[in-house]
């Protein structure tokens, strides 16, 4: 303990919880993901495209003949029909937006998803491919009628390389299960969400999705060593390496990683796998303003460097949300900002002595004023909870407007703070958290439910801002369907025409995923 008081009990239901080894510890608890949809029949999201003005792009519309065929593929248990069967599949987990499509299929292998692209393409079939449904910018969901490919069975682990620590798996292995799987052979996924319980590793690469450990172990693009993919004619793209070292020709995986499915349907990976950390440490923090913040961070990774696994950062809005919505409780008292900073490595003995090191000199300077540190399982838990489940908490509090961003240290809560004053008392709460460590904001504004006058007044306002000061408008999350149209305020024209290139190339008839991450024409 540093300056704190004791760490309060808190009450949770066992089933909440799961023991996992999550870039921790062995057998560290962790919270099931928050990002569970929770739509229900008595209260339905307007339509995607009546909220948004979408108008429906030519595609065909799916016939008894369609209907027919991909029975015969795939037999009558792995083709769901029906939009109120769909439900749950045609709506983000926020209940943002929400598509009409009446058919989900379910293969099992590439030849299946192959079969279904060809098929689709030449009826013009327009497809929605679909992970764990976690998206945060409707990039998961139709806005339309779009055929939804589900990945849920394509969840095969194919080969753990121990020496070389490389996991070959099929894309639908969700997250948590994958970083299980590769556990009980000393490794680890280097890629830690909050929605790892339900949040497919296909999705992820095609979102290069970021997360919790970037700073320590950096993006997809580098631990993505080979991607199997299938394109819109259904041919099948094999850019499958185990090799850390492949420098023939263009590197054609990085095409597929974070286009969101517009280029092509991903359908099996290579990962490379660091080894997993013996000793997990978590320390804490309360600070009194954000220049504070920027000193503990920049100490922290020149006292504690290559143990520094993840730093992260939380407002007082956002704290006070959880423990209002959540009934959960800081292990410290009040503060205007807070900090988690965790360290891993293979001796515990050495991580802990530079840990107190670092606290004791940001703490003797005054730069951090108060902090607990912990490094056994049930503790560790109930502090990362209090980071994790933010978004969980804001969705109690009505309608959330959520935005991923990347910003400069130096302006990083300046957008929070400019937007707090921009909107007024028009909203309930405007908050900031995310991850210091690589610059990216969640930024998050909520109201009793939707409102267009809100939106209007966050949107294009926030983009500009985050354009002014070389900002990129998606740090994680992706453009999907709602980012789609503000694209240039972090892309040059010269680059978006050639991303219109690349889709019409790769996807003449435009059926994978339409509506996301290019701007209307």
């Amino acid at each position: 303990m540093f300056g704190g008081k004791e760490l309060r009990h808190v009450l949770t239901l066992a089933s909440q919880w799961t023991r996992v080894a999550s870039g921790s510890a062995p057998n560290t608890l962790r919270w099931n993901s928050p990002f569970i949809h929770t739509s229900s029949c008595q209260r339905k999201c307007e339509l995607t495209s009546k909220r948004y003005q979408v108008e429906r792009g030519k595609y065909g519309q799916v016939s008894e003949e369609n209907i027919k065929f991909f029975t015969d593929l795939l037999g009558p248990h792995r083709i769901i029909l029906g939009e109120a069967e769909l439900e749950g599949h045609n709506t983000d987990w926020l209940e943002t937006v929400r598509g009409a499509s009446s058919v989900l299929l379910k293969p099992k292998t590439t030849e299946e998803v192959s079969s279904i692209l060809s098929h689709c393409n030449q009826h013009r079939l327009a497809v929605c491919p679909q992970g764990g449904n976690t998206g945060l910018v409707g990039g998961s969901v139709p806005v339309f009628d779009e055929v939804i490919i589900s990945m849920n069975l394509m969840n095969k682990v194919e080969n753990v390389d121990t020496w070389a620590g490389v996991v070959t798996c099929q894309s639908g292995c969700v997250l948590e299960a994958l970083d299980q799987h590769v556990a009980e052979y000393g490794l680890m996924v280097p890629l830690d969400l909050g929605a790892k319980g339900s949040c497919h590793i296909g999705g992820n690469a095609s979102t290069n999705a970021g997360g919790l450990r970037l700073l320590r172990y950096g993006s997809l693009h580098g631990s993505i060593l080979g991607v199997e993919a299938v394109l819109a004619s259904g041919e099948v793209v094999d850019c499958m390496t185990a090799m850390k070292k492949d420098n023939t020709g263009y590197d054609l995986k990085h095409l597929f990683i974070g286009s969101e499915g517009t280029l092509g349907v991903i359908t099996k990976l290579a990962i490379n796998c660091p080894s997993r950390p013996q000793a997990v440490n978590l320390a804490f923090l309360g600070l009194n303003t954000y220049d504070d913040v920027l000193k503990t961070f920049v100490a922290a990774k020149k006292q504690l460097g290559e143990i520094l696994s993840s730093c992260e950062f939380i407002d007082r809005s956002s704290l006070e949300c959880v423990e209002k919505n959540l009934n959960l409780k800081a292990p410290i008292s009040s503060h205007e900002y807070y900090m988690l900073i965790e360290t891993s490595g293979s001796n515990g003995t050495h991580d802990e002595e530079k840990l107190n090191n670092f606290l004791e000199n940001v703490l003797g300077s005054g730069t951090v004023s108060d902090g607990t540190v912990a490094s056994e399982p049930s503790r560790m838990l109930h502090i990362w909870a209090l980071r994790e489940r933010i978004a969980e908490a804001l969705t109690r509090e009505g309608y959330t407007y959520k935005y991923d961003i990347s910003l400069p240290l130096t302006h990083f809560y300046k957008m929070v703070e400019d937007m707090r004053e921009h909107l007024g008392p028009t909203v309930m709460r405007c908050c900031g958290y995310g991850h210091i460590g690589d610059g990216n904001l969640h930024l998050n504004i909520t109201t009793h439910e939707f409102e267009k006058d809100v939106l209007n007044k966050i949107e294009p306002a926030l983009y500009e801002w985050t354009s002014k000061v070389n900002g990129s408008i998606s740090a994680e999350h992706g453009l999907g369907f709602k980012k789609r149209n503000y694209i240039h305020y972090s892309k040059s024209a010269g680059a978006v025409t050639l991303m219109k290139q690349m889709k019409k190339l790769l996807d003449p008839n435009g059926i994978l995923n339409p509506y996301k991450v290019l701007p209307d024409d």
